[in-house]
């Protein structure tokens, strides 16, 4: 039997995709990527924001389609969408054989069986569990970085966000359970852990009584194998100062935290039942930027929430053009049925928030662009990701840079690199958002 995975979404989403491929891999299914070959097709779907779901429902239909040719034997969707509109799918996409809820994608070996053995299966489990599962999981990164996820859902009830109703509460992985996982996929010759969660910050506060992140970094950074260790999603209100000191303290932390703020205004701000002020969130990045004065900055925007007005954009505007974050992202507004500010007053017109976006973006750009040509003569440590075809020269990552959202750099060398290596590289360039440099004798 083989098996076509598409996972779409987030990083978290992807842990899934991959723990559900190591329990596959175990059965002994085979996997492909072409859909012509597939007995099974699984699509792990998001539905985080109207685009996703968008695009969730277009890879549904269209491995939809290869039911029709006969070999393919079962479609099962997963994640998100699943979770939200299990109902919905089943009956508009009939060639769809059984949905897989959030807290359920432990249940995918019997699911499986089930629909082979000729039914129609629904499987939901309550979304405030946390699935267990024994066999280690398929990573799917290329080996020398891997998502270790270490909470699931979320208790902020932020009013543009539908997180908490398809993921549940905020419930912590047991430390025990992280570090098993992690030693296991430092052994497998993964370099770069990444923490994701809904909100990684608030870590071990509901299993332990406290936040518990600063001592699960300090473990972490204890396994050998591990050079890298970065941290995405701290919400700037749950950054403590003991947070800080085990980032300037163990070496292997990147000095880089994504901090989403998605607003500067303090009246929008309580409108999306954000928990920060905008003098609050100037206080904690001028502390980053203090304490760890080389620290990289990401953060995400929304732009067009009910209620903005033009005055409002320029503050954010300000706002951006005063902070000078390393990285910034921006969304449009998305109102998302089920949610308190998909029925605020004062919807903004898609034309203003697209026009919005695209200011954001356009100051931000030169922000970056500045930055980058600014590196030009440092040294820095660059991760390996791959080789160019027919050149002389590399693609990696240096600690500033997440995978699949941040800028590269281009090394070039006549040395013979493998992905994962780690290299020294002096920047003698960028262009845009990436760097070129070359490596240090």
């Amino acid at each position: 039997m083989r098996i076509l995975f598409i996972s779409l979404g987030c990083d978290k989403n992807l842990v899934d995709t991959e723990v559900m491929l190591g329990m596959l891999a175990s059965r002994g299914y085979q996997m492909t990527d072409d859909e012509n070959e597939a007995d099974i097709i699984v699509v792990n779907t998001c539905c985080f924001i109207h685009d996703a779901k968008e695009e969730s429902i277009q890879n549904i239909l269209e491995m939809a389609e290869y039911k029709k040719g006969g070999r393919l034997k079962a479609l099962i969707v997963t994640g998100c969408l699943a979770q939200r509109y299990r109902q919905e799918v089943l009956e508009e996409i009939p060639e769809v054989d059984a949905v897989l809820g959030t807290a359920s994608y432990d249940k995918i070996l019997e699911t499986i069986d089930q629909v082979l053995g000729g039914g129609t299966a629904v499987t939901m489990a309550d979304v405030d569990i946390l699935p267990q599962v024994e066999t280690k999981r398929l990573v799917t990164t290329g080996g020398h970085f891997a998502y270790l996820k270490i909470a699931e859902g979320c208790d902020k009830h932020c009013t543009y966000c539908i997180i908490p109703k398809i993921r549940g509460s905020f419930r912590s992985v047991p430390m025990e359970t992280l570090l098993d996982e992690a030693r296991y996929l430092a052994e497998g010759g993964v370099k770069e852990l990444i923490l994701v969660a809904q909100e990684t910050t608030l870590y071990g506060r509901d299993l332990y009584g406290r936040k518990m992140l600063p001592e699960l970094l300090r473990e972490l950074c204890k396994i050998e194998g591990i050079r890298w260790i970065r941290i995405l999603y701290c919400y700037p209100e749950e950054i403590t100062d003991e947070l800080i000191k085990v980032m300037k303290e163990e070496k292997k932390i990147c000095h880089y935290v994504d901090l989403p703020i998605q607003h500067a205004n303090d009246e929008i701000l309580k409108r999306m039942g954000r928990r920060t002020t905008k003098q609050e969130l100037k206080d904690i990045i001028f502390k980053l930027r203090r304490e760890i004065p080389d620290i990289c900055i990401r953060t995400t925007l929304i732009t067009g929430f009910p209620g903005e007005t033009s005055r409002q954009h320029e503050e954010l505007l300000e706002f951006v053009e005063e902070m000078e974050f390393d990285r910034l992202g921006v969304f449009t507004y998305s109102p998302e049925e089920d949610t308190p500010a998909a029925s605020m007053p004062g919807q903004v017109e898609e034309e203003i928030k697209e026009e919005r976006q695209a200011e954001l973006m356009e100051l931000q750009q030169e922000i970056a662009f500045g930055q980058a040509e600014r590196m030009t003569g440092r040294e820095v440590l660059v991760m390996i990701e791959g080789k160019i075809a027919d050149e002389n020269a590399y693609v990696g990552r240096t600690y500033r840079d997440a995978p699949n959202v941040d800028g590269l750099i281009f090394v070039n060398t006549e040395e013979e690199l493998m992905s994962g290596d780690f290299a020294r590289v002096q920047v003698s360039g960028a262009v845009d958002y990436d760097l070129i440099g070359g490596i240090v004798s």
